[in-house]
């Protein structure tokens, strides 16, 4: 073993066949602004990893752009994208990184498309900077509120007066749509997205190696699997998503949940196969498993109380239907996670 090795030892061996907790996608529009943008990606590295290794363990990111060719960021420096638009689905967040007004508004019409098919998909598209002009000029703020830079409010408003613009936040979410006005704000929405998936030990690890000592958390995600349908325009779903969320931890039954929103079991199976794709039951059971998640993180609580916590009959019962959503147990996914 030579001097360097005794000073920097290699990393662990990563756990096999580990998925990451979080994977973003981000497309770089033409004089980009490198500060959001980098603090986005550097706070998702120190994340990724344990001490500062970089490798894309509990994070992943990747840069994806209509062609392999270099984008110029409004300082010149260039970023080659690693692939040609994927398959959106692959990730959690689509993140939209502007800059230099109008020039990073010159997407090229694939690109525009393929955001827009990330929203339907309910894939939350994240705005940096002036990524919110972007996502303005797609179409996906209409009837939704977006955080933009004061510097940028005006003209904003004056392209777009249909959309409710804000300054005064760090960021702002709005049925699926996550805008953010740039500058150090980035790390804020970025530790809150690393809290939300990777828990907030990873997060806090991100913000520590970046020297950020104070961190005001404006606004905390929300662990909301299915948020889009708080706000899908039926009343009785939307009702009924708030009575399954106030009530993740109790035994109460599906003719319970179409009793307290007024309607019949039939009905409300069929309203949330045409909102939600999935039946009542599901939903229901998936949202008991996001708080799960949440607390296998964030709490010291073992897996039975976790399991209880979260409305299911027994330690077993949970931990299949984890296995089954996460690709693993649930003592697996806390230990892979605990070494930071």
């Amino acid at each position: 073993m030579n001097e360097l090795d005794a000073v920097f030892p290699p990393p662990p061996p990563a756990p096999d066949g580990l998925r990451p907790d979080l994977s973003v996608g981000i497309i770089l529009a033409p004089n980009f602004s490198i500060l959001p943008f980098a603090g986005f990606i550097d706070c998702l590295r120190h994340a990724s990893d344990v001490r500062d290794h970089s490798r894309q363990i509990y994070c992943n990111w990747t840069i994806i752009a209509q062609s392999i060719e270099p984008v110029r960021a409004s300082c010149g420096l260039e970023v080659l994208p690693q692939t040609i638009l994927p398959e959106v689905e692959q990730f959690d967040y689509l993140v939209i990184a502007g800059g230099v007004l109008p020039g990073c508004l010159d997407l090229h019409p694939e690109t525009y498309d393929y955001i827009k098919q990330a929203v339907k998909k309910d894939i939350p598209a994240i705005g940096l900077c002036t990524g919110s002009f972007i996502l303005a000029k797609a179409g996906l703020l209409d009837n939704r509120r977006c955080c933009v830079h004061a510097e940028h409010k005006e003209q904003f408003n004056k392209l777009f007066p249909t959309v409710e613009s804000i300054s005064d936040r760090a960021f702002v979410i709005d049925q699926g749509v996550i805008t953010c006005p740039g500058g150090i704000a980035s790390l804020e929405l970025t530790f809150s997205l690393i809290e939300t998936h990777c828990g907030k030990a990873r997060a806090t690890k991100g913000l520590k190696s970046l020297l950020v000592a104070d961190h005001r958390l404006t606004q905390r995600m929300l662990q909301r699997p299915y948020e889009q349908l708080t706000s899908c325009g039926n009343r009785r779903v939307e009702m009924a998503v708030d009575l399954m969320e106030l009530n993740f931890a109790t035994p109460y039954s599906i003719a319970e949940l179409a009793r307290n929103v007024g309607i019949s079991v039939r009905e409300l199976n069929r309203a949330f196969m045409q909102y939600a794709g999935e039946p009542p039951t599901v939903v229901w059971r998936n949202i008991r498993l996001a708080h799960g998640h949440w607390l296998l993180l964030n709490s010291s609580r073992t897996v039975t109380e976790i399991a209880f916590e979260c409305g299911f009959a027994d330690s077993p019962h949970f931990s299949r239907w984890f296995k089954k959503t996460y690709d693993e147990s649930p003592s697996d996914f806390r230990n892979n996670r605990r070494d930071i």
